[in-house]
């Protein structure tokens, strides 16, 4: 007897006949490298919770760069350590800061053969480890935090950003930052917008490798998203296209690849997807413990972001997929 499913079944026969047939292979160039530099540090600082990740100092910073370029990796986002915080978060618009300085540094070493992205939050730089002004109610001032976000993308375009990443998610921020690149001179410079940033509990071990921790105990779901809610993530990404975004994204990725399906069937715009530190500790950690294969678990994540929708992937899987593929 033959069965109309053997077609299927013949083109799975061999890796071959799986690769010439796949809907959806996932490259090097499809995922940015998320990266933390530290200013007062002499050598690189190992992150416990982030298994094989490190806080860079600036040399070494230009050192994994160059090496992730090698390996055929697109773009990498930036994150700084400062020596220094304060409740305004100051140093993020330092133009000498932890990350204006890499940025001057990478522009140097790859002129536009790489994209460098910048973060853009003050989380990491303030004392009490919110993403903005904090009122003495204890609340973040949305509208005073914006003008300090202008700040901060005006330092950090002028110190050759590719690309800047709000992720705040403070409202209006997009179109406050397009506003003031807009007036001075950089209107060419893309923003993508962390539109749909959910307060999830798996950003645990980012906090550590950026030496955050909120002061009192506090969370950030006033103004980060529910993560019951997807239609809400529709809105948030309407509004940051309204106001500028070049690129929107979903974050974290696994838990919400309906998000991320539900945004590629509704926007036209490049989708991105954070594979969040969370993610890739679970991953590791399972794998050191001999549950799963772990080297074939983070393909078959990085694969399903993609084949949910995701035009750009940002993951701390980056340097070792694509070793895994040379």
């Amino acid at each position: 007897m033959t069965f109309p499913s053997r077609r299927l079944r013949r083109l799975r026969r061999t890796p071959a006949l799986r690769r010439l047939v796949a809907e959806t292979n996932v490259t090097p160039s499809d995922l940015i490298a998320p990266l933390f530099v530290r200013e007062d540090a002499t050598e690189p600082q190992p992150i416990v919770s982030l298994p094989g990740i490190v806080q860079h100092t600036q040399e070494s910073l230009r050192k994994e760069v160059n090496e992730l370029a090698s390996l055929g990796i697109s773009g990498v986002i930036l994150f700084g350590l400062p020596a220094r915080k304060d409740p305004l978060g100051s140093e993020a618009w330092n133009p000498d800061g932890v990350v204006q300085v890499a940025l001057r540094n990478l522009r140097d070493d790859h002129g536009s053969q790489m994209a460098i992205i910048a973060d853009l939050c003050l989380d990491e730089y303030t004392d009490h480890g919110h993403c903005g002004v904090v009122t003495d109610a204890g609340d973040v001032d949305n509208d005073a935090t914006l003008e300090l976000y202008q700040r901060v993308a005006l330092a950090q375009a002028e110190a050759g950003a590719d690309m800047v990443g709000p992720s705040g998610m403070m409202d209006g921020q997009v179109g406050a930052i397009r506003q003031v690149l807009d007036r001075n001179g950089h209107e060419n410079l893309p923003i993508m917008a962390y539109s749909a940033k959910y307060a999830s509990a798996e950003y645990g071990p980012f906090r550590d490798a950026v030496d955050v921790t909120i002061t009192g105990g506090g969370d950030r779901k006033g103004y980060q998203q529910d993560p019951s809610n997807a239609r809400e993530a529709m809105a948030e990404i309407e509004l940051d296209i309204a106001e500028g975004a070049d690129i929107i994204m979903v974050k974290p990725a696994l838990a919400y690849l309906d998000v991320i399906a539900a945004a590629r069937a509704r926007f036209d715009l490049p989708l991105a997807a954070y594979h969040v530190s969370g993610e890739y500790a679970m991953l590791k950690a399972a794998a050191a413990n001999g549950w799963i294969d772990g080297a074939a678990t983070a393909v078959e994540h990085l694969t399903a972001i993609k084949r949910a929708g995701a035009d750009l992937t940002l993951t701390y899987l980056a340097r070792e997929f694509a070793e895994t593929l040379q």
